[in-house]
Order: structure tokens, then C-alpha cells, then sequence
């Protein structure tokens, strides 16, 4: 609410000095109006931040292409491009803090620094193509500079708005959503022209799928008719095309044709119903009986993003799977109340290097579909890094959230976009939770080729479900789920969930509490909805967290007793 209320006190000013400069420039490019000290300080920041956040050689023509675009958006003389393609190659870091108080002391950013987000944002569109790079950059500059990331969201969804059609009638209890609307009106006024050349018959604008004529006639009160005719242009609909993918149908409007080698399944489900300049797709690691039968039920509180799919795939092989799981938990918990075992032993279960013999007669119930569901996952993986090459999503920024299975699919879909050449700035963040793969840091190295933001990994060390499927693997002792990968890249976040997840089968009815853990946007929704508590049975998580007190205790007093729970 406050970001909304700053936001619609600057646009109120600025509408007042543009209404008194005239209607001609309704709208006048950031760089126009820094002096030059805050535009060279404005590029040199932009410069270092490309260097810091991406300074792997393979990045370098993206750094020089921006860098070079950048000082031209602003304005600023040719003889300055040496110093900033040193900027941008590595060099004048510690002047970060110099340059960024600089901007901020700058009379025009010193009470609206927000309009440095804006004029990003709006160099980043210029060509119909938002790189995730580029967001990620911008979220960055953001940080340097003390503006909240809801700001850039919130320019986001009013680019949007500047051009859906506003008809419809307000109802007399519907005053919130007026205020919100008359708010979107102003912005579309700076944020749609900033984007917009028409002196150069180019227009950059977007759309959620409306059709050309519609949004010509939307855009004519807003940029003008000459505006306007080149929005609806065949060259403008492309550029509004490529940022939202062919037709604007998007995602949605891909569903498997016919059988791609040993993928039976894969399509894209909607979880929300809006549009976004950045997309999330989550993907589910298994499906079970009940509540949790459907690939959506798990992200009922996911709200990374206004655009949000999640990906149905093999669902005969994953509700086998879901199946075999819960029998496995129903026979261990019964093999433990028959032997009359202490659940204390759970914990030396987790580390033991034998397992119990009554644990192992009935390994024959998982150990089939989870090898037929680790090979399919690895497969569907490489699809979907194929649709996401071929911009099916439109050229905008996509995070991966998945977990279980669902996390080796996004391992194997960023392991196969990095053999391709075109496979930087589409992916912004991924989040792989409990995940069944290789967790040794040569492997995940590759990863950072492709994810422009971060890789998060949330793994829990007490997940003997996972230890246990991968007991007779040369990885059993070098798995993801079950602790750090040890890269040394500042995308690589490990995030240990020890403290919410009891074990594996935690990470879908706990989703609600690991998202938030882990820093991933969640909205509320309905108690029922959220889960309620671990798949473990109380007893267990009581007595397992006694053991894991105990075990504790016992390496603070250097106490050699921890072998006593792997009988």
C-alpha cells in the first residue's frame, strides 16, 4: 500500500509538469535529465553491476551490447564508451558506492529514485525482448539503490495495463479497485511512451494476447494515431508477439502433439490467471490419492509471479510412484512397531551404512518405480528445455520452482539448455528442493551458464527416503537433496530445510512453509490448502527430533555414542 501511494503522489506531480510543459513531451527519457555527472555515474554503475553479476567470458558480448546500447539511451558522448567497457569488463569496482551516491544526491533522483527502474525498464524493452539478465541486473541496481522490488513490479503490471481495455462499469462497492485503476491510467501515460520511438516507426508495447486492432485502439488515446499505426503495424505486432510467444497464446497453447520418445505426458497448466512480464512454472516431484492426486495441489500458495504454470507430465508413472511411497512409510512405520523399536534409531538410520533388514524387504515396493520415474524425469527435462529455447513462453523471464522429481527435471532441462547456443537470459531463478540428483559442484557448474539470477538448492540432511532410494548408487554419499553443492558462484544458494522438513514426503504437503523458507512469494489461501503438519506420524518427528537433541548433545560433550542407532 505504501509503494502505491508514493507511487501515485509522483505520477500526480509528474502529470502536473507535464500538463504545464505542454502536451508535446508528455514524457521526457531519463537520460535527458540527469546532467552529465549523473549519467556517466548512472552508465558506470549499470557497467560494474554487468561485470559483478555476470563476468564469465561467455557473457562478455552481452555486456558489451548493453553497455554500448546504454550509453547511447543516455546520451552520453562516444569518448566515454572506453571507460565503460572497462566498467563492464571487470574493472573500477570499488567505485560502486561512489557512483551510487552520485545518483542519489541528484536532484531529480533524490525524490524519485524510482524513475531509474522506469528508464531501465524501459531500455531493457526496447526491442521487444526481456532478458532475464536484464532483470536480474535491474533487481540488482535496485538494491544498490534502496528501492523496493515491489516498485519494479509494480511498473511491470502497469506496462501491462497501459494496454488492456478499461471499460468496464464500476460498481458502487468496487471504490479500492477505481483508485487502483485511475493510478494505472496515469503510469500509462509515462511508461508506454518511454517505451515508445515513434519517430523511428517503432513502438514497443504489450499485450496478454489481445487482438491487433484492439490494441491499436487502446493504444491511439494514449501514444497518438502515429503511435498507434505503428503498433498495429505488422512489424509491431511481431515485436508484441515475441514478448508473449506466438498468438499470445503462450504456454497454455502448447499440449504434446503426439509421443516425443519415452515422454507419454507433458503440458502446461495455468495456476493463475493473469499476465506477466515474467513467468513462473513449477513442477510437482509425484502424485498421490486424495488430496494431493492433481500436479496444482501442492502450489495452491505459490505466488512468485502474476503468471504462473505448473507442468503435467507422466502422471501414470508418478501416482505409481506416489503409491509406492506411502506403502514404503506404511510398511517402515510398521516394521518399526512390530520389532518394538525406539524411533531414536530413525536418526541412525539416516547415517548408517547398513540398513535394517526388515527396511529392505520391502525396498522391492519403490526401488521399480522410482528408477522408471528418475529416467522419465531426466527425459521430460530435456523437453521442456527445448520449449523453453523456442521461446514457446515469449521472450521473457522464466523461474523454475520444482520439487523431488520435479527438481531433476529442471536439472536436466538447465543441464541440456547449456549445450545449446542461444541458452543465456531466458531463465531467471530456479529453486530445486530435495532434489535426486548428482550434488558433487562439477556438475552444477554448468547451471550457471544458463540461470541469470540464482540457484537456490534446499535440501534436508535427515531425508532418509532419499538416502534410502539411492543406498546401492556410487552417489548415495553425494546427493543434492541431502546436502550443500559446494560452488563457489554467487548464484549458488543452499538453503538447509532440516528445521520444516522432516523427510521426503514433507517437501508436498509443507510446500506452503518451505516457499516461504527459501524466499519464494506466497499468498494465503484456505488452512486445508497449506497441509497441515508432516506425513510423518507424530510420534516419529517427536522422537526424532529427541534423537537429534540427543545427538547434538553428545558431539558437544565429545561423546563417541552415535553408532548406538544404526543396529
Amino acid at each position: 500500500m505504501a509503494v502505491e501511494e508514493k507511487w501515485k503522489g509522483w505520477v500526480s506531480k509528474e502529470h502536473q509538469e507535464a500538463e504545464q510543459a505542454g502536451e508535446k513531451e508528455l514524457y521526457v527519457l531519463l537520460g535527458r535529465q540527469l546532467g552529465e555527472p549523473g549519467r556517466f555515474a548512472y552508465a558506470a554503475l549499470c557497467g560494474i553491476s554487468l561485470a559483478w553479476l555476470f563476468p564469465e567470458n561467455e557473457q562478455s558480448s552481452f555486456r558489451t551490447e548493453f553497455i554500448q546500447g546504454f550509453v547511447k539511451w543516455l546520451d552520453l558522448p562516444d569518448a566515454v564508451l572506453p571507460a565503460m567497457a572497462a566498467f563492464a569488463g571487470g574493472l573500477g569496482g570499488e567505485g560502486t558506492e561512489t557512483f551510487t551516491d552520485i545518483l542519489l544526491k541528484d536532484p531529480i533522483l533524490k525524490e524519485n529514485p524510482v524513475a531509474i527502474t522506469q528508464d531501465l525498464l524501459s531500455f531493457s524493452l526496447r526491442d521487444g525482448y526481456y532478458d532475464a539478465r536484464a532483470r536480474v541486473l535491474i533487481c540488482h541496481i535496485n538494491l544498490l539503490l534502496r528501492i523496493p522490488l515491489e516498485e519494479l513490479e509494480v511498473l511491470e503490471e502497469s506496462l501491462l495495463e497501459s494496454l488492456k481495455e478499461q471499460k468496464e462499469e464500476e460498481s458502487e462497492s468496487a471504490e479500492v479497485s477505481r483508485k487502483k485503476k485511475e493510478r494505472r491510467k496515469k503510469l500509462k501515460r509515462y511508461l508506454l511512451i518511454g517505451l515508445a520511438s515513434v519517430g523511428g516507426g517503432t513502438v514497443i508495447g504489450l499485450t496478454g494476447g489481445l487482438a491487433a486492432p484492439l490494441v491499436a485502439a487502446g493504444a491511439a488515446a494514449i501514444i497518438g494515431s502515429a503511435g498507434a499505426a505503428a503498433l498495429g503495424s505488422t512489424a509491431g505486432i511481431a515485436v508484441l508477439a515475441s514478448l508473449f510467444g506466438a498468438a499470445g497464446a503462450g504456454l497454455t497453447g502448447y499440449k504434446m502433439k503426439k509421443r516425443v520418445g519415452a515422454i507419454e505426458e507433458f503440458e502446461f497448466l495455468p495456476l493463475t490467471e493473469g499476465k506477466q512480464l515474467h513467468i513462473t512454472i513449477a513442477i510437482t516431484g509425484w502424485l498421490c490419492a486424495g488430496k494431493y492426486g492433481s500436479f496444482t495441489a501442492p502450489w495452491s500458495s505459490l505466488l512468485q509471479s502474476r503468471e504462473q504454470y505448473c507442468l503435467g507430465w507422466e502422471s501414470k508413472y508418478l501416482m505409481e510412484l506416489g503409491s509406492a511411497l506411502d506403502t514404503l512409510l506404511n510398511g517402515f512405520v510398521n516394521m518399526m512397531a512390530q520389532e518394538a523399536l525406539k524411533f531414536t534409531v530413525l536418526s541412525g538410520i539416516v547415517t548408517a551404512l547398513t540398513w535394517p533388514t526388515s527396511l529392505l524387504t520391502v525396498a522391492s515396493v519403490i526401488d521399480n518405480p522410482w528408477g522408471v520415474c528418475l529416467h522419465r524425469s531426466a527425459e521430460v527435462g530435456k523437453h521442456l528445455a527445448h520449449i523453453l529455447l523456442s521461446r514457446q513462453q515469449g521472450k521473457r523471464p522464466v523461474t523454475l520452482i520444482g520439487f523431488s522429481l520435479g527438481a531433476r527435471v529442471i536439472y536436466f532441462c538447465l543441464q541440456e539448455m547449456a549445450q545449446e547456443k542461444d541458452c543465456q537470459g531466458i531463465t531467471e531463478d530456479v529453486v530445486l528442493l530435495g532434489a535426486p540428483v548428482e550434488g558433487e559442484a562439477k556438475h552444477w557448474k554448468v547451471l550457471t551458464k544458463v540461470v541469470s539470477g540464482r540457484i537456490i538448492n534446499g535440501y534436508c540432511r535427515g531425508d532418509w527416503l532419499l538416502r534410502f532410494v539411492y543406498r546401492t548408487s556410487s552417489v548415495q554419499l553425494n546427493v543434492a537433496g541431502l546436502q550443500p553443492v559446494d560452488l563457489d558462484d554467487r548464484r549458488m544458494v543452499n538453503m538447509d530445510l532440516s528445521s520444516v522438513v522432516n523427510g521426503h514426503l514433507d517437501y508436498m504437503k509443507q510446500m506452503d512453509t518451505i516457499l516461504k523458507a527459501v524466499g519464494v512469494k506466497t499468498k494465503e489461501c484456505p488452512p486445508e490448502e497449506k497441509g497441515s503438519g508432516s506425513l510423518f506420524p507424530s510420534l516419529a518427528v517427536k522422537s526424532q527430533r529427541e534423537a537429534d537433541g540427543e545427538a547434538q548433545g553428545q558431539e558437544n560433550t565429545g561423546k563417541e555414542e552415535d553408532e548406538a542407532g544404526g543396529e
